[in-house]
């Protein structure tokens, strides 16, 4: 069983930067896809952005040159990080864990997942 546990998240006004971070400690993720995943009140969970084995990327069209993810596997933590960020983003962002061929725009795949951390984005 792996435990995915998520961090960074917070109020932010529109334009800011957030770094979330999933941690699993004391769990190998460099064998893994790593994900992170949106999901508000009344709307589909949203595929924000993955990081794979290989490190290869994927990342929704909406969030594209202003969210990066990278994966630091010496200790087992991947970040997303959030600049630009705009009122939409406001989420509670998930993180998971799943092998190669889940699937980044829907979490179908992905076996383990965090409790999620919230984004706010006002002014």
């Amino acid at each position: 069983q792996v435990q995915l546990v998520e961090s960074g998240g917070g109020s932010v006004q529109p334009g800011g930067s957030l770094r979330l971070s999933c941690a699993a400690p004391r769990f190998e993720l460099g064998y893994y896809t790593i994900g992170w995943f949106r999901q508000t009140p009344g709307k589909e969970r949203e595929g924000v952005a993955c990081i794979a084995s290989d490190n290869s990327t994927y990342y929704v069209q909406n969030v594209m040159g202003r969210f990066g993810i990278s994966r630091d596997n010496a200790k087992s933590t991947v970040h997303l990080q959030m600049s630009g960020l705009k009122p939409e983003d406001t989420a509670s962002y998930l993180c998971a864990a799943g092998l190669a061929g889940s699937n980044c725009r829907t979490g179908i795949g992905f076996d383990f997942w965090g409790r999620g951390t919230q984004v706010t984005v006002s002014s």
